[in-house]
């Protein structure tokens, strides 16, 4: 198990909201992915990056290439999340992260519960065309300085 303490870079919190759950009350799976992408959004606005102003100069996006889950323990209404992700690595066109999903539990020793384990590989691409690009030097550098 994690502690807030032990993940590295970054966290958002997420609340639980009936609408993300399914019929059984749980967090529907497919929204868990929503979550993860989330958390690497908003690493990506704390290193002063917009997606929407890298779309328009200089002509980049970020897409997901694949994404291995370890679904561990369900979420429910109501719960608050930590969803959180470590660089694995930086290549030239390529990002590679360690995610996880937690849940704040006093029942547990260190009070957090992972619900869910993550590998994620993003691409770099050309908007434009879809096809793989490296990414920029200035961005680069700023997030390689996040790892």
């Amino acid at each position: 198990m994690k502690s807030p303490s032990t993940l590295s870079a970054f966290s958002i919190p997420v609340r639980i909201y009936y609408e993300d759950t399914d019929a059984g009350g749980v967090v529907y799976y497919a929204n868990y992915l929503k979550f993860l992408e989330r958390c690497r959004s908003e690493w990506l606005r704390a290193a002063g990056q917009q997606q929407a102003e890298l779309l328009r100069d200089p002509g980049i996006a970020f897409v997901v290439r694949s994404v291995q889950v370890d679904f561990l323990k369900p979420a429910r209404l109501d719960d608050e999340l930590l969803v959180s992700l470590e660089v694995a690595k930086i290549s030239r066109a390529q990002i590679f992260f360690r995610q996880s999903i937690l849940r704040a539990d006093d029942h547990v020793d260190g009070g957090w519960l992972e619900l869910l384990s993550a590998t994620t590989h993003i691409v770099c691409v050309n908007a434009a065309r879809m096809q793989p690009t490296s990414i920029p030097a200035f961005l680069r550098s700023q997030l390689e300085a996040l790892q």
